[in-house]
């Protein structure tokens, strides 16, 4: 008789828990739904990132973000961060071209041939070089749309008070701010660079 009881206890209890125990089997950790794809690109040289980033937007990822610094295992590196929708992205739509200078002139003078090309300013950085540092410039360019023409602007200067007189002068001729960094140049010493634009007067005149 005491054996029959532990038995129909025994009966019981795995009766009375075999619900909460097949539910415990059956529910699985939820997963959330992945809307965007990003894709982290690293690399000591600048020539080489374009190149990677084109190669990128040629599977739909387009320009998110810049950095640049010491990382453990590379050393002065630039990294760069690129997005994707999951679904209904666009191969090939945007194009990439990264400027890198020691010499604000030099800059100026390539962002305007980019601008006139199409390109448009999306990031800027400073990238350690041997010698001081290079100023890099992120250009993107819309394969699908009419591009904007604009004038570009480089301001460089030591003292943060020279920088706010040029910028305001600047900004009374038409440009707008679009990005600056500060590092030390080759050049120039350890310099603030502020980037500027505004539309190309004929089109604005439109």
């Amino acid at each position: 008789m005491i054996v029959l009881r532990s038995l129909l206890t025994t009966l019981l209890l795995f009766v009375s828990f075999a619900p909460i125990m097949a539910q415990e089997q059956t529910e699985k950790p939820k997963k959330h739904r992945i809307e965007f794809e990003y894709k982290l690109l690293a690399t000591n040289r600048t020539t080489t990132m374009e190149k990677e980033m084109n190669d990128a937007a040629a599977e739909g990822y387009r320009f998110l973000e810049v950095i640049s610094g010491d990382t453990f295992f590379g050393g002065s590196e630039a990294l760069v961060v690129m997005i994707r929708p999951t679904e209904d992205f666009s191969r090939g739509r945007f194009a990439y071209q990264l400027l890198a200078t020691t010499k604000t002139s030099t800059m100026q003078r390539e962002l305007q041939v980019a601008s006139d090309s199409g390109f448009e300013h999306v990031g800027q950085s400073v990238f350690k070089k041997t010698f001081g540092t290079e100023v890099m410039v992120i250009l993107e360019r819309d394969n699908k749309l009419k591009p904007r023409l604009w004038d570009y602007k480089l301001l460089a200067t030591r003292k943060t008070s020279t920088m706010q007189k040029e910028v305001m002068e600047a900004a009374a001729e038409g440009y707008q701010f679009v990005g600056f960094s500060t590092g030390s140049t080759f050049f120039g010493g350890s310099e603030v660079v502020t980037i500027m634009r505004r539309p190309r007067e004929q089109e604005a005149s439109q």
